[in-house]
């Protein structure tokens, strides 16, 4: 099955391009479905807007604190991802997502770089939006752990995507030969998913998780 999404050069297929776009564009139907379901219904209040707009300085801010950085881009930040995620998780998908989308416009700003539309996309915007899916875990028992580790390993997925497209020339020599058709997701999920290590041990510790309840209580008051 692999076989018949990358070819033998660690680039995708024509199927992989169809089967990539068209989960892309499942997921925002996705979101867009489930989110018409949920409270959000309501527009956002001025109280949502300040508590998302916290979220995304929060998010940003923490993303310049690196525990250490890939050579070809990506690092393990001080928990930038999880401020996305508790967006989601406070006020669903759709918001979620929108505040993804969001805070992936504004690391294109703050460090763009470009080789082409659909890469800026699957780098920035889709990477970025698709952790806001943490909130179709919202209202289900360990809802932040559960929408988190899925925000994740989306999140990755695009990255990955990304890497298939336009990165592969930078695999290092060295990389063994019959695995560089994993070499993207091995590559990007290796600090996505440090991070999401670290993060799960800080929001498990008890006086976190108590202090992240209460935040959510606020944030829905």
């Amino acid at each position: 099955m692999f076989d018949l999404l990358v070819n033998g050069e660690g680039s995708l297929t024509a199927a992989g391009y169809a089967v990539s776009i068209v989960a892309g564009i499942l997921l925002f139907i996705a979101a867009s479905f489930f989110a018409g379901k949920t409270s959000e219904k309501k527009k956002m209040t001025a109280k949502q807007l300040v508590f998302c707009g916290m979220a995304i300085a929060l998010a940003f801010l923490t993303s310049y604190l690196k525990v250490f950085e890939m050579p070809w881009g990506g690092s393990v930040t001080l928990c930038s991802m999880l401020f996305i995620v508790l967006v989601g998780n406070w006020y669903g998908p759709k918001t979620g997502i929108l505040v993804g989308f969001a805070y992936g416009l504004l690391q294109f700003l703050q460090e763009p770089y470009v080789l082409s539309f659909f890469q800026v996309c699957c780098d920035y915007i889709l990477a970025f939006a698709a952790l806001g899916t943490a909130g179709f875990f919202a209202k289900s028992r360990y809802g932040l752990v559960k929408g988190y580790i899925v925000a994740v390993i989306a999140r990755g997925a695009f990255h990955a995507l990304g890497g298939y497209l336009y990165w592969m020339s930078y695999m290092p020599d060295n990389f063994p030969q019959s695995l560089k058709s994993i070499y993207p997701i091995a590559y990007n999920y290796s600090y996505i998913l440090a991070e999401g290590a670290i993060t799960l041990v800080i929001i498990s510790i008890p006086a976190v998780a108590k202090g992240l309840n209460r935040i959510r209580q606020m944030a829905l008051e």
